[in-house]
């Protein structure tokens, strides 16, 4: 595998996210290093995040039609998903081996994770709407 070369861009991003939970876009990080790095380049962020997914070392979010959102946390959860504004956040709950045991019974390979996302409206928009 080659080695990677140090990236004070990239460890800005990975900084960023670190110190973030609420599962921010591309744009959104671009925006916050920018205050710190005025020279670095949208292109640049987009580069290092992907690097940072295929490293292993962030997680990519794909929750539905909206743009992909970014985690440092890759220990496995899950996430909620606001139908209305788009927030993602974590939610402080086990995750269910179980699921892999019955997805298993359907499956002629080997199931060793999944990825689940729960869809509904947060209370801040429930607040909203009442």
């Amino acid at each position: 595998m080659k080695t990677l070369k140090h990236s004070r861009q990239r460890d800005t991003i990975m900084e960023c996210l670190m110190n973030r939970h609420d599962h921010p876009t591309a744009d959104t990080i671009y925006t916050d290093i920018r205050e710190q790095m005025p020279n670095i380049s949208l292109g640049t962020v987009y580069r290092n995040l992907n690097l940072l997914v295929e490293l292993g070392e962030v997680r990519k979010l794909s929750c539905g039609s909206g743009p992909d959102r970014f985690d440092a946390d890759i220990h496995p959860h899950y996430h909620f998903v606001c139908r209305k504004c788009g927030r993602v956040q974590d939610l402080p709950m086990d995750i269910s081996e179980h699921i892999n045991a019955i997805a298993q019974e359907h499956c002629p390979g080997q199931i060793d994770s999944h990825i689940t996302y729960f869809y509904g409206v947060c209370e801040d928009c429930m607040k909203k709407t009442s």
